[in-house]
């Protein structure tokens, strides 16, 4: 220990500093240019001390700040797992030093454990809950994240096994749940990734990669306007007087010209041409909403 604090010394050119109890702390200018080697070593010195300085002063501070930057190296090697993610590397790197911090408060050299060896469940178990809480395309009950990952692993495992895909059943039974269950998860993974409609596709169906999600969903289907327009008309036409519901009916139903119905009500063709225009008229502003249509 004192050969990599008399090598680290010598690199930064820093006074050490002195604890309440008149032992020197090792002063490291750059923690976080020392090596690993030299990193492990002098972890073990700075736990020795926090144990001894009182929490709160510059002293214990001093100390316990060393540690987090001489240690950061593991939080980058331990994000470089999850490079392939797609997410903002310095956002994991920041997670991770969430789970450092925890982890240099929570050692005791009393284990006989390496602290790299203690750390980096901490390291990795924020970085995994980064990941989950953020990254899902729409909100999801925790219970069902985590679900999701272990019915990942037991497909994966019955997959292998059984050489082909697992049932509904077969995953119930290996996880204990019930096929509610299995399927609720099943349905609550759709909800991890999600794709841009503007997002350019490649391959069949896509011309120079100019094509995108967009162009292959289908358009709105004026059938369904109609459809629409005929509910709220129905209760406008049964709001008419019986004249007037017989002339829509032999206009528009029977497709009778204005001559025809003038003969079948007994009055002229330009009458009736009249009566047509005010009923239209009518019904048209109560599609409009003007006579309470909703």
């Amino acid at each position: 220990m004192d050969t990599a604090v008399s090598r680290s010394e010598t690199a930064v050119g820093k006074t050490p500093q002195t604890g309440t109890d008149g032992e020197p702390l090792p002063g490291v200018a750059d923690p976080r240019s020392v090596a690993p080697r030299d990193a492990r070593e002098l972890s073990r010195h700075f736990f020795r001390r926090l144990t001894e300085l009182e929490e709160g002063t510059p002293e214990y501070q001093y100390a316990r700040n060393t540690l987090i930057e001489m240690n950061m190296s593991l939080v980058r090697f331990a994000a470089g797992r999850f490079r392939n993610r797609g997410d903002d590397m310095e956002d994991v790197v920041q997670t991770g030093m969430i789970g450092l911090i925890k982890a240099i408060d929570r050692f005791e050299l009393a284990r006989e454990v390496e602290f790299t060896s203690f750390a980096l469940p901490y390291i990795v178990g924020e970085i995994k809950r980064f990941f989950r809480d953020t990254t899902w395309a729409v909100h999801v009950p925790r219970r069902l994240q985590e679900l999701r990952v272990e019915l990942a692993r037991a497909r994966e495992e019955l997959s292998s096994r059984l050489d082909r895909d697992p049932t509904v059943g077969e995953l119930a039974t290996l996880m204990n749940l019930s096929e509610e269950q299995v399927i609720e998860a099943r349905i609550a993974s759709n909800g991890y990734n999600s794709a841009s409609l503007d997002a350019a596709l490649t391959g069949d169906g896509a011309e120079d990669g100019e094509a995108v999600l967009a162009d292959f969903i289908g358009v709105e289907e004026a059938g369904i306007g109609l459809v629409e327009d005929f509910h709220c008309l129905a209760p406008l036409v049964a709001g008419l007087s019986e004249r007037d519901r017989r002339i829509i009916h032999l206009r528009f139903v029977e497709e009778a010209t204005q001559a025809e119905i003038g003969e079948r009500l007994g009055c002229s063709q330009m009458h009736v041409s009249r009566l047509i225009k005010k009923i239209i008229t009518q019904l048209r502003q109560g599609m409009l909403g003007e006579l309470g249509c909703a």
